[in-house]
Protein backbone atom coordinates (compact mmCIF):
# COMPACT_ATOMS: atom_id res chain seq x y z
CA UNK A 1 0.00 0.00 0.00
CA UNK A 2 0.89 3.10 -1.15
CA UNK A 3 0.79 5.85 1.76
CA UNK A 4 0.60 10.16 1.05
CA UNK A 5 1.47 11.33 4.31
CA UNK A 6 0.60 15.12 5.22
CA UNK A 7 3.22 16.56 7.24
CA UNK A 8 5.97 13.75 8.01
CA UNK A 9 8.36 15.77 8.63
CA UNK A 10 7.08 16.66 12.16
CA UNK A 11 7.20 15.17 15.29
CA UNK A 12 4.32 11.94 14.83
CA UNK A 13 4.30 12.20 11.17
CA UNK A 14 8.23 11.15 11.08
CA UNK A 15 7.95 8.88 13.73
CA UNK A 16 5.26 7.95 11.87
CA UNK A 17 6.92 7.18 8.48
CA UNK A 18 10.35 5.33 10.42
CA UNK A 19 7.30 2.91 12.16
CA UNK A 20 6.24 2.04 8.94
CA UNK A 21 8.65 1.60 6.98
CA UNK A 22 10.51 -0.79 9.35
CA UNK A 23 7.32 -3.26 9.54
CA UNK A 24 8.33 -4.63 6.71
CA UNK A 25 4.84 -5.20 5.25
CA UNK A 26 4.23 -3.76 1.82
CA UNK A 27 4.09 0.02 2.61
CA UNK A 28 5.70 2.75 0.74
CA UNK A 29 5.47 5.99 1.66
CA UNK A 30 4.99 9.46 -0.22
CA UNK A 31 6.15 12.16 2.26
CA UNK A 32 4.06 16.02 1.72
CA UNK A 33 5.16 18.45 4.04
CA UNK A 34 5.37 22.39 3.36
CA UNK A 35 8.51 22.31 5.83
CA UNK A 36 7.59 25.02 7.91
CA UNK A 37 9.46 25.97 11.23
CA UNK A 38 8.59 22.21 12.68
CA UNK A 39 9.33 20.42 9.92
CA UNK A 40 12.82 18.93 9.62
CA UNK A 41 13.89 16.56 7.35
CA UNK A 42 16.73 15.34 10.16
CA UNK A 43 14.19 13.48 10.91
CA UNK A 44 13.96 11.14 8.30
CA UNK A 45 17.57 11.07 7.07
CA UNK A 46 17.49 7.52 7.72
CA UNK A 47 14.55 7.05 4.95
CA UNK A 48 16.43 8.96 1.96
CA UNK A 49 18.01 5.81 0.71
CA UNK A 50 14.86 3.13 1.31
CA UNK A 51 13.14 2.88 -2.22
CA UNK A 52 10.29 2.95 -0.42
CA UNK A 53 10.17 6.45 0.73
CA UNK A 54 9.32 9.83 -1.56
CA UNK A 55 9.99 13.34 -0.05
CA UNK A 56 7.47 16.14 -1.95
CA UNK A 57 7.76 19.76 -0.72
CA UNK A 58 4.08 21.27 -1.00
CA UNK A 59 1.18 22.97 1.05
CA UNK A 60 -1.56 20.85 1.54
CA UNK A 61 -3.92 24.54 0.39
CA UNK A 62 -2.43 23.90 -3.18
CA UNK A 63 -4.86 21.55 -4.56
CA UNK A 64 -3.01 21.01 -8.03
CA UNK A 65 0.36 20.07 -6.00
CA UNK A 66 -1.68 17.65 -3.68
CA UNK A 67 -2.86 15.84 -6.55
CA UNK A 68 0.28 15.68 -8.38
CA UNK A 69 1.50 14.06 -5.34
CA UNK A 70 -1.31 12.07 -4.43
CA UNK A 71 -2.36 10.55 -7.82
CA UNK A 72 -0.69 7.08 -7.32
CA UNK A 73 -1.29 6.88 -3.62
CA UNK A 74 -3.91 4.30 -2.10
CA UNK A 75 -4.39 6.08 1.27
CA UNK A 76 -3.89 9.43 2.95
CA UNK A 77 -2.57 9.66 6.78
CA UNK A 78 -3.15 13.53 7.61
CA UNK A 79 -0.73 14.73 10.36
CA UNK A 80 -0.25 18.39 8.67
CA UNK A 81 -1.08 21.06 10.90
CA UNK A 82 -0.41 23.99 12.96
CA UNK A 83 -0.53 22.82 16.29
CA UNK A 84 0.83 25.40 18.70
CA UNK A 85 -2.07 26.54 21.43
CA UNK A 86 0.09 29.72 22.13
CA UNK A 87 0.51 30.83 18.50
CA UNK A 88 -3.09 29.90 18.04
CA UNK A 89 -4.05 32.58 20.51
CA UNK A 90 -1.92 35.31 19.57
CA UNK A 91 -2.30 34.43 15.64
CA UNK A 92 -5.15 32.51 14.68
CA UNK A 93 -5.25 32.99 11.25
CA UNK A 94 -2.43 30.11 10.06
CA UNK A 95 -4.14 27.70 12.25
CA UNK A 96 -7.46 28.20 10.47
CA UNK A 97 -6.38 28.48 7.35
CA UNK A 98 -3.68 25.16 7.59
CA UNK A 99 -6.14 23.24 9.71
CA UNK A 100 -9.55 23.79 8.35
CA UNK A 101 -8.54 24.59 4.85
CA UNK A 102 -5.83 22.45 4.39
CA UNK A 103 -8.01 19.50 5.57
CA UNK A 104 -11.02 20.72 2.93
CA UNK A 105 -8.13 21.02 0.26
CA UNK A 106 -6.95 17.65 1.05
CA UNK A 107 -10.27 15.14 1.18
CA UNK A 108 -11.69 17.55 -2.34
CA UNK A 109 -8.52 15.97 -3.85
CA UNK A 110 -8.47 12.37 -1.95
CA UNK A 111 -11.97 11.90 -2.93
CA UNK A 112 -11.75 13.03 -6.85
CA UNK A 113 -8.36 10.50 -6.88
CA UNK A 114 -10.69 7.98 -5.26
CA UNK A 115 -8.40 6.56 -2.53
CA UNK A 116 -9.69 3.76 -0.46
CA UNK A 117 -8.73 5.20 3.28
CA UNK A 118 -8.22 8.65 4.55
CA UNK A 119 -7.04 8.85 7.87
CA UNK A 120 -7.32 12.30 9.78
CA UNK A 121 -5.07 12.64 12.81
CA UNK A 122 -6.26 14.76 15.70
CA UNK A 123 -5.93 15.82 19.24
CA UNK A 124 -7.73 15.11 22.46
CA UNK A 125 -8.13 18.84 23.08
CA UNK A 126 -11.35 19.15 21.17
CA UNK A 127 -13.51 17.86 24.09
CA UNK A 128 -11.70 20.78 25.75
CA UNK A 129 -11.59 20.95 29.56
CA UNK A 130 -12.67 17.88 31.58
CA UNK A 131 -13.86 17.74 35.12
CA UNK A 132 -12.09 16.33 37.73
CA UNK A 133 -12.28 12.49 37.77
CA UNK A 134 -13.97 12.56 33.97
CA UNK A 135 -12.73 10.80 30.77
CA UNK A 136 -13.74 11.43 27.46
CA UNK A 137 -14.83 8.79 25.22
CA UNK A 138 -15.54 9.27 21.68
CA UNK A 139 -19.36 10.64 21.93
CA UNK A 140 -18.11 12.80 24.73
CA UNK A 141 -19.19 16.26 23.47
CA UNK A 142 -16.66 18.55 21.41
CA UNK A 143 -16.20 21.58 23.35
CA UNK A 144 -13.06 23.39 21.92
CA UNK A 145 -10.96 26.27 23.88
CA UNK A 146 -8.63 27.29 21.93
CA UNK A 147 -8.20 28.60 18.58
CA UNK A 148 -5.70 25.44 17.80
CA UNK A 149 -8.49 23.21 19.09
CA UNK A 150 -11.51 24.51 17.48
CA UNK A 151 -9.49 24.76 13.95
CA UNK A 152 -8.81 20.99 14.32
CA UNK A 153 -12.91 20.22 15.97
CA UNK A 154 -13.82 22.15 12.66
CA UNK A 155 -11.65 19.61 10.74
CA UNK A 156 -12.81 16.48 12.57
CA UNK A 157 -16.13 17.16 11.43
CA UNK A 158 -15.62 18.45 8.03
CA UNK A 159 -13.82 14.48 8.03
CA UNK A 160 -17.01 12.96 9.49
CA UNK A 161 -19.70 14.94 6.58
CA UNK A 162 -17.56 13.38 3.97
CA UNK A 163 -18.04 10.49 4.98
CA UNK A 164 -21.97 10.82 5.87
CA UNK A 165 -22.58 12.98 2.93
CA UNK A 166 -20.29 11.33 -0.01
CA UNK A 167 -19.52 7.95 1.48
CA UNK A 168 -15.84 9.30 1.90
CA UNK A 169 -13.71 6.09 3.31
CA UNK A 170 -12.12 8.20 6.43
CA UNK A 171 -11.81 7.71 9.90
CA UNK A 172 -10.69 9.78 12.64
CA UNK A 173 -8.15 9.58 15.47
CA UNK A 174 -8.12 11.84 18.91
CA UNK A 175 -4.72 11.19 20.81
CA UNK A 176 -3.86 12.28 24.24
CA UNK A 177 -0.40 14.50 24.62
CA UNK A 178 2.49 12.97 22.81
CA UNK A 179 6.24 13.03 23.89
CA UNK A 180 9.15 10.82 22.61
CA UNK A 181 12.01 11.97 19.98
CA UNK A 182 12.35 14.36 17.19
CA UNK A 183 9.76 16.72 19.11
CA UNK A 184 10.01 20.44 18.18
CA UNK A 185 11.47 22.14 21.37
CA UNK A 186 8.98 24.64 21.62
CA UNK A 187 6.37 21.87 23.16
CA UNK A 188 6.11 21.28 26.69
CA UNK A 189 8.62 18.26 27.23
CA UNK A 190 11.21 18.63 24.80
CA UNK A 191 11.63 22.60 26.01
CA UNK A 192 12.04 21.61 29.83
CA UNK A 193 14.30 18.56 29.40
CA UNK A 194 16.48 21.30 26.69
CA UNK A 195 15.82 24.20 29.26
CA UNK A 196 17.07 21.65 32.01
CA UNK A 197 20.11 20.65 30.64
CA UNK A 198 21.21 24.05 29.39
CA UNK A 199 20.49 24.90 33.43
CA UNK A 200 17.91 27.48 32.34
CA UNK A 201 14.70 28.20 33.80
CA UNK A 202 11.78 26.32 33.36
CA UNK A 203 9.00 28.15 32.76
CA UNK A 204 5.82 26.33 34.74
CA UNK A 205 2.48 28.20 33.37
CA UNK A 206 0.44 29.60 36.16
CA UNK A 207 0.31 27.15 39.44
CA UNK A 208 0.97 24.14 37.25
CA UNK A 209 -1.57 21.89 38.39
CA UNK A 210 -3.30 21.81 35.13
CA UNK A 211 -3.50 17.74 33.95
CA UNK A 212 -2.35 16.07 30.41
CA UNK A 213 -2.58 12.46 29.63
CA UNK A 214 0.45 11.55 28.56
CA UNK A 215 1.10 8.57 25.08
CA UNK A 216 4.40 8.22 23.93
CA UNK A 217 4.63 8.43 20.36
CA UNK A 218 5.89 4.94 19.34
CA UNK A 219 2.51 3.90 21.06
CA UNK A 220 0.54 6.44 18.95
CA UNK A 221 1.86 5.02 15.81
CA UNK A 222 1.05 1.55 16.65
CA UNK A 223 -2.19 3.01 17.55
CA UNK A 224 -2.50 4.99 14.19
CA UNK A 225 -1.44 1.72 12.34
CA UNK A 226 -4.19 -0.30 14.11
CA UNK A 227 -7.36 2.33 12.54
CA UNK A 228 -5.08 2.35 9.26
CA UNK A 229 -5.51 -1.54 8.99
CA UNK A 230 -8.40 -2.32 10.38
CA UNK A 231 -10.65 0.84 11.90
CA UNK A 232 -14.62 1.22 10.52
CA UNK A 233 -14.93 3.67 7.95
CA UNK A 234 -16.70 7.17 9.86
CA UNK A 235 -15.57 6.11 13.11
CA UNK A 236 -13.82 7.96 15.84
CA UNK A 237 -10.94 6.51 17.93
CA UNK A 238 -9.30 7.99 21.07
CA UNK A 239 -5.71 7.22 21.31
CA UNK A 240 -4.71 7.87 25.19
CA UNK A 241 -1.54 6.92 26.94
CA UNK A 242 -4.03 6.38 30.65
CA UNK A 243 -1.44 8.11 32.32
CA UNK A 244 -2.73 11.44 33.86
CA UNK A 245 -0.19 13.98 35.48
CA UNK A 246 -0.27 17.22 36.59
CA UNK A 247 2.36 19.77 34.62
CA UNK A 248 4.80 20.14 37.77
CA UNK A 249 4.73 16.29 38.29
CA UNK A 250 6.33 15.51 34.97
CA UNK A 251 8.66 18.69 35.49
CA UNK A 252 10.18 17.21 38.59
CA UNK A 253 9.98 13.83 37.22
CA UNK A 254 12.37 15.33 34.26
CA UNK A 255 14.54 17.29 36.85
CA UNK A 256 15.05 14.31 38.86
CA UNK A 257 16.36 12.28 35.82
CA UNK A 258 18.87 15.15 34.71
CA UNK A 259 19.85 15.46 38.77
CA UNK A 260 18.59 18.88 38.70
CA UNK A 261 17.17 21.49 41.27
CA UNK A 262 13.73 22.13 41.46
CA UNK A 263 14.59 25.93 41.89
CA UNK A 264 15.05 26.28 38.09
CA UNK A 265 11.58 26.17 37.98
CA UNK A 266 10.04 29.89 37.70
CA UNK A 267 5.77 29.88 37.63
CA UNK A 268 4.93 32.02 34.84
CA UNK A 269 1.66 33.80 34.00
CA UNK A 270 -0.91 31.28 32.49
CA UNK A 271 -2.61 30.89 28.70
CA UNK A 272 -5.68 32.76 28.41
CA UNK A 273 -8.21 30.32 28.50
CA UNK A 274 -5.74 27.28 29.53
CA UNK A 275 -7.29 24.26 30.42
CA UNK A 276 -6.91 22.61 33.28
CA UNK A 277 -7.75 18.47 32.48
CA UNK A 278 -7.45 16.40 29.32
CA UNK A 279 -8.18 12.33 30.16
CA UNK A 280 -9.47 10.11 27.09
CA UNK A 281 -11.03 6.67 27.39
CA UNK A 282 -9.04 4.21 24.88
CA UNK A 283 -11.48 1.40 25.60
CA UNK A 284 -12.66 0.74 22.03
CA UNK A 285 -9.16 0.67 20.73
CA UNK A 286 -8.69 -2.07 23.07
CA UNK A 287 -11.86 -3.78 22.34
CA UNK A 288 -12.43 -2.91 19.02
CA UNK A 289 -8.57 -3.33 17.36
CA UNK A 290 -6.76 -4.82 20.25
CA UNK A 291 -4.60 -1.99 20.89
CA UNK A 292 -3.39 -0.28 23.98
CA UNK A 293 -0.32 1.41 25.18
CA UNK A 294 2.83 -0.40 26.28
CA UNK A 295 5.59 2.44 27.49
CA UNK A 296 5.83 3.21 31.10
CA UNK A 297 5.54 6.84 31.68
CA UNK A 298 8.52 7.20 33.76
CA UNK A 299 10.49 4.89 31.91
CA UNK A 300 9.46 6.56 28.78
CA UNK A 301 10.67 9.99 29.89
CA UNK A 302 14.10 8.50 31.19
CA UNK A 303 14.36 7.10 27.43
CA UNK A 304 13.64 10.62 26.16
CA UNK A 305 15.77 12.54 28.25
CA UNK A 306 18.55 10.06 27.00
CA UNK A 307 17.64 10.93 23.53
CA UNK A 308 17.78 14.85 23.62
CA UNK A 309 20.95 14.08 25.88
CA UNK A 310 22.16 12.35 22.90
CA UNK A 311 21.73 14.81 20.13
CA UNK A 312 22.76 17.87 20.90
CA UNK A 313 23.57 18.51 17.43
CA UNK A 314 20.00 17.89 16.39
CA UNK A 315 18.58 19.91 19.29
CA UNK A 316 21.04 22.74 18.23
CA UNK A 317 19.70 23.17 14.82
CA UNK A 318 16.38 23.39 15.28
CA UNK A 319 16.52 25.75 18.05
CA UNK A 320 17.80 28.44 15.59
CA UNK A 321 15.46 30.68 13.81
CA UNK A 322 12.50 31.17 14.11
CA UNK A 323 12.59 28.93 17.02
CA UNK A 324 14.76 31.68 18.80
CA UNK A 325 11.97 34.43 18.01
CA UNK A 326 9.62 32.52 19.68
CA UNK A 327 10.85 31.18 22.69
CA UNK A 328 12.01 35.37 23.53
CA UNK A 329 8.26 36.10 22.54
CA UNK A 330 6.32 33.81 24.43
CA UNK A 331 9.03 32.94 27.36
CA UNK A 332 11.46 35.75 27.89
CA UNK A 333 9.01 38.40 27.04
CA UNK A 334 6.10 36.54 28.40
CA UNK A 335 4.66 39.66 30.39
CA UNK A 336 4.96 41.98 27.94
CA UNK A 337 3.65 39.75 25.17
CA UNK A 338 0.40 39.04 26.98
CA UNK A 339 0.03 42.74 28.28
CA UNK A 340 0.08 43.52 24.08
CA UNK A 341 -2.34 40.47 23.61
CA UNK A 342 -5.01 41.82 26.31
CA UNK A 343 -4.46 45.49 25.26
CA UNK A 344 -5.43 44.35 21.66
CA UNK A 345 -8.42 42.24 22.70
CA UNK A 346 -9.51 44.98 24.75
CA UNK A 347 -9.20 47.78 21.05
CA UNK A 348 -11.56 45.50 19.69
CA UNK A 349 -14.37 45.18 21.74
Amino acid sequence: MKLFVTGGAGFIGSNFIRHVLGKDAGYSVVNYDKLTYAGNLQNLAACDVNPSYEFVRGDICDPNSVAAAMKCCDAVVHFAAESHVDRSIFDPGPVIETNVNGTSCLLNVARGLGVSRFLHVSTDEVYGDMPPGAVADERFPIVPSSPYSASKASSDLLVLSYVRTYGFPAIVTRASNNYGPYQFPEKFIPLMICNAMGHQRLPVYGDGLQQRDWLHVEDHCRGLLAVLERGETGEVYNIGGGQVRTNLWMLRELLKILNKPDDLLEHVTDRPGHDRRYALDSSKMLNDLGWQPTTDLEQGLRETVHWYASNKDWVASVRSGDYKKYYETYYVNRTATLRQFAQTAKADD
